[in-house]
């Protein structure tokens, strides 16, 4: 009897919460992004105070949550209830939000927070590109990932052989990998002094199959349809994590596969410092929440973990 009170005590609080037309256009937004109250303030024009309390009751009623990064908490959108019951209001309360356009007014500021993050991401590269590496190897080497994701790689079953993208290559130290196993490699990076050390490292190793594109992941709009993409340790670099995913389903061949490998959420700050990273890691269902909304569904994953405090995970999707 206790839990069928609770259960409507929670139905009751989700009504409530999604009874007030700011909050709805509030969760519509944190449908895919994580923002903090002072980015949110900007997006809506909104006093804090009043932007406080609405993020308070939606986080009440189960439809908000809230992580720590470094000493800034952001909210993004709860992922669907373990309650059978909750989980179905919730997801029909999503899919109705998210058939709804939000005005231009309202999509300008929104893109205006991204550029923001991109903005400060991209400056963090140009200044360190060089010294990189180094602190990248602090929380993990290339070694210790890179066998494990040519192996996923090699038996995973896939469209074709045709064409490759690597998102974010660093130093271009995974492009060998898939040189030899693709006829066409596009690597995509926002960063060009990243960009060159990859470019240069291909040229050292006479790689004639590989494209280099300065560019963000509205690359593959534009695009010819991609049979696999890879992204290592990119995802706690860039500005709309779940937005990638979108753009990379799109780019996707039926049957086309994403290959991910990146951090478990970690509580280690020291990192957006050293390294730029905007994000603390990410928890394995938050990745596979944000693949299956764009229409990818799981593969393999696995995990390991780091002397030093951190845990990788790497994920593959698959385009249905």
């Amino acid at each position: 009897m206790m839990s069928e009170i609770a259960n409507f005590v929670q139905i009751a609080a989700l009504n409530k919460a999604a009874g007030d037309p700011f909050r709805l256009e509030l969760l519509r937004v944190l449908a895919q992004d994580a923002y903090g109250v002072l980015e949110l303030c900007d997006i809506f024009a909104y006093k804090q105070s009043g932007m406080s309390h609405h993020l308070k009751v939606l986080a009440e009623a189960g439809l908000v949550t809230k992580r720590r990064e470094g000493n800034s908490i952001f909210y993004s959108r709860a992922l669907p209830a373990s309650d059978a019951v909750l989980a179905q209001l919730q997801q029909h309360l999503y899919a109705a939000l998210d058939q709804i356009t939000l005005p231009e007014a309202l999509v300008k500021r929104v893109d205006a927070a991204k550029l923001d993050r991109a903005v400060l991401s991209q400056a963090f590269f140009a200044q360190h590109a060089e010294q990189f590496k180094e602190q990248q190897d602090l929380i993990a080497e290339y070694p210790i990932y890179g066998q494990a994701v040519a192996d996923l790689l090699a038996k995973t079953e896939l469209p074709s052989s045709h064409l490759a993208v690597e998102i974010g290559p660093g130093q271009g130290e995974f492009l060998p990998v898939l040189s030899a196993q693709f006829a066409t490699v596009i690597a995509v990076d926002n960063a060009a002094p990243m960009l060159a050390q990859a470019q240069q490292r291909c040229a050292q190793q006479a790689l004639t199959n590989i494209r280099f594109v300065c560019n963000n992941t509205d690359f593959f709009a534009s695009s010819e349809a991609v049979d696999c993409v890879v992204m290592n340790m990119v995802l706690h670099h860039t500005p709309s994590p779940a937005a990638i995913f979108s753009d990379i389903a799109k780019g996707l061949k039926s049957g086309g596969v994403l290959i991910v490998t990146e951090l478990c959420r970690h509580d280690q700050d020291w990192a957006k410092t050293a390294c730029g990273d905007l994000w603390l890691g990410f928890d394995p269902d938050e990745l596979q929440y944000w693949a299956q909304l764009a229409g990818l569904k799981n593969g393999n994953s696995h995990y390991f973990a780091l002397r030093n405090g951190f845990q990788i995970q790497l994920q593959q999707f698959v385009k249905v």
